[in-house]
């Protein structure tokens, strides 16, 4: 019985040592990324100067055309994530405040992403990589239920969230191989299909009385002295529950309400996203509204 005591507790610390060694060398990996994605290029970055960041999820990625705020002199890049909740836009900006970006205004797509406070696994996983090189990552973990595991156990991370920073991605970090995350100016633009979902439901969605996280990134613009922007942007005609831009109206009265700017199918590759032509029709009415560009 000693024996096989001391067997297991031997097997136990060979496991771990190897689980540091991993943990190690993926965690290195990840630190010399830096165009890939988003949050890698902004953790692995020196201080920036943005006259406008834009921050959301695909519904700001798909929607903010970058390059029309350059053509008009406005140094700008999309933050925008596909699939990301208000947890990882505010995360990711208190990660550019960390990094002492200089920033003159923040545009925060804030409308269907306001109807819950959970992080975006998908997402937020892409953080993890940084979480003992941060005190904003790790800080922002902390109250999530599976922190401990997260942040205490060596290469559990890499593990529960292999698809999206395990083997693959760190073999892909390792090659050199770029993503289109970067492009465009961090703006995904979309093309019409025949076979685009021109309908939805949003009947049941109501937003949160109070954010959390769109609180944080209100009062972050706030503490250093960012001009705050949070629009709703357009969905198709058929979509019932329109009502629900009228409850976040009513909820955060600052926000403004663009849901209507772009109506017509045409201009949609989806319900919930414009294609590249809607994109520059909304993009031009915001320059217009809010920076007197025409």
């Amino acid at each position: 019985m000693k024996q096989f005591l001391f067997y297991a507790l031997r097997i136990l610390i060979i496991t771990l040592l190897i689980a540091v060694a991993l943990d190690g060398m993926y965690t290195y990996v990840f630190l010399q990324s830096k165009n890939r994605g988003k949050i890698e290029t902004v953790f692995n970055s020196k201080a920036k100067k943005f006259d406008v960041v834009i921050l959301g999820s695909s519904r700001a990625n798909n929607h903010f055309v970058s390059q029309m705020f350059e053509d008009k002199g406005l140094k700008t890049f999309n933050y925008g994530m596909s699939g990301g909740h208000l947890f990882e836009a505010s995360l990711m900006l208190k990660l550019m405040i960390e990094k002492k970006y200089e920033i003159k205004n923040v545009i925060l797509e804030a409308d269907l992403n306001l109807s819950n406070d959970k992080e975006s696994d998908g997402v937020a996983a892409k953080f993890l990589p940084y979480i003992h090189s941060s005190k904003v990552i790790e800080k922002h973990f902390s109250a999530q239920d599976n922190f401990n595991e997260l942040y205490y156990l060596p290469f559990y991370r890499y593990i529960k969230y292999d698809s999206k920073i395990g083997f693959r991605e760190v073999y892909k970090i390792i090659k050199g191989e770029l993503t289109n995350a970067l492009d465009n100016l961090g703006y995904y633009p979309l093309v019409k299909h025949k076979n685009g979902n021109m309908k939805n439901n949003i009947v049941n969605l109501n937003p949160l009385p109070k954010n959390k996280y769109y609180e944080e990134i209100k009062n972050i613009c706030k503490a250093n002295n960012i001009n705050f922007i949070a629009v709703m942007t357009p969905m198709c005609e058929n979509v019932k529950g329109m009502n629900y831009f009228d409850k976040v109206k009513k909820a955060y009265p600052e926000i403004h309400n663009y849901e209507n700017v772009v109506q017509e199918d045409k201009y949609f590759s989806s319900c919930g996203h414009m294609n590249d032509a809607g994109a520059k029709i909304f993009t031009a009415r915001i320059l217009s509204d809010f920076f007197g560009k025409k």
